[in-house]
This record gives C-alpha cells, sequence and structure tokens, in this order.
C-alpha cells in the first residue's frame, strides 16, 4: 500500500513540474492559432468557391462567344469565296458576289440573253479567275453561252453591259459570241445553239 500511494504522490508531482506557466502560456497560444486558422479557412473557403465558380462561368461564355463568332465567319467566307445558296434565288447558285443560272435549254446567244434579261440578269459576267474556274466546273461537260460579244473580229470583246473584256483569260475562235468550253473560253456565230448562263450581283437581291 504504501509502495502504491508513493508512486502516485510522484506522478502528481511529475505532472506539476511538466505543466509550468509558460507551457500553460504556449497551450492557450496554440489553441487561439488553431482557432484563428479555422476561421480563416471557414471564412475563405466559400469566396474562393464563389471565385472559382465566377471564373467557370466567364471561360464558359467565352468560348461560347468565340464559337459563334467562328461558326459566323465561317458562313462569311462561304459566302465570299464558296459556292451558296441561301441567298440567291431558287435554282441560282451563289459564288463570289454574284448568282448564277445554268440552263438546261439549248439556243441562241441572242435568245440566250434575252432569257437572261427576262430574269433580271444578263449572260454571265466573271469578275475573277476564281469565278471563271467554277463556272467552268460547274457547267460540266456541255458547252454554255457567256455575256462577251464583239460585232467583228476586229473588234474588242464587250460585256453586255458595254464594259469592255480586259482580256483576262484569251478567247478562241473567230465568232462574235463567247461560250464556255471545256478548255476555256472560245467564239461561234450567233446562230448556233447552246446552253447559258445567267448571272446577277446578290446587291440587287
Amino acid at each position: 500500500m504504501r509502495a502504491a500511494k508513493s508512486k502516485e504522490v510522484f506522478m502528481g508531482m511529475l505532472k506539476t513540474d511538466l505543466i509550468t506557466p509558460d507551457s500553460l502560456q504556449e497551450l492557450k497560444k496554440g489553441k487561439k492559432l488553431q482557432g484563428k486558422c479555422l476561421r480563416i479557412i471557414s471564412a475563405e473557403s466559400p469566396v474562393k468557391l464563389y471565385w472559382c465558380y465566377g471564373v467557370i462561368a466567364v471561360l464558359s461564355a467565352a468560348v461560347l462567344s468565340l464559337s459563334v463568332a467562328l461558326s459566323l465567319s465561317g458562313r462569311l467566307i462561304t459566302e465570299k469565296c464558296g459556292p451558296s445558296y441561301d441567298t440567291c434565288p431558287k435554282d441560282w447558285i451563289g459564288f463570289g458576289s454574284q448568282c448564277f443560272y445554268f440552263s438546261e435549254d439549248m439556243r441562241n446567244w441572242t435568245f440566250s440573253q434575252t432569257s437572261c434579261m427576262e430574269l433580271e440578269a444578263h449572260l454571265a459576267v466573271f469578275e475573277s479567275i476564281e469565278e471563271l474556274n467554277f463556272l467552268k466546273r460547274y457547267k460540266g461537260d456541255s458547252d454554255h453561252w457567256i455575256g462577251l460579244h464583239r460585232k467583228s473580229p476586229e473588234q474588242h470583246w464587250m460585256w453586255t453591259d458595254n464594259t469592255q473584256y480586259n482580256n483576262m483569260v484569251p478567247i478562241r475562235g473567230q465568232g462574235e459570241c463567247s461560250y464556255l468550253s471545256s478548255f476555256g473560253i472560245s467564239s461561234a456565230r450567233d446562230y448556233t445553239h447552246r446552253r447559258w448562263i445567267c448571272s446577277k450581283s446578290k446587291r440587287h437581291i
């Protein structure tokens, strides 16, 4: 019994020696610091969370805006550089700044021009090599009248609006009326029957 009591007394003295005023003060400081940390974390976490949500929302809006802008620019490029079907009348094909109509009938050059005029157009005018190449591809194997003509082999080639042709592409033959063939632009007499191509500017639609 005495041995047990003396052991308890010794352990109590040891604990008392270990818990000094300095150690108590350090313990209190640690608890205060822990409380501050908990308050900071609990206060800042929702703010950080909302901030992350905000960043995600802004980035999502930016991606959406970019995709819309790209789709619109793609549409504009198509209208400018390639075939388009939504800005021209039915049965007409859009390319560049113009709409083109490819006939199925076969008539002479004069009748073809009159037919185009009835559609508020004229026999095809090409404004660039790209448009000419498009017409050659789209017409297929058939020859088609276009809007170049002259009074005689000695005269300059003129468009149907009476502006002079700039000889962008040489015209074969000695005829007075031009047509588009698989080889390029050729000429023939007016009475020959061929298909034809009408054109009009999209600005007039």
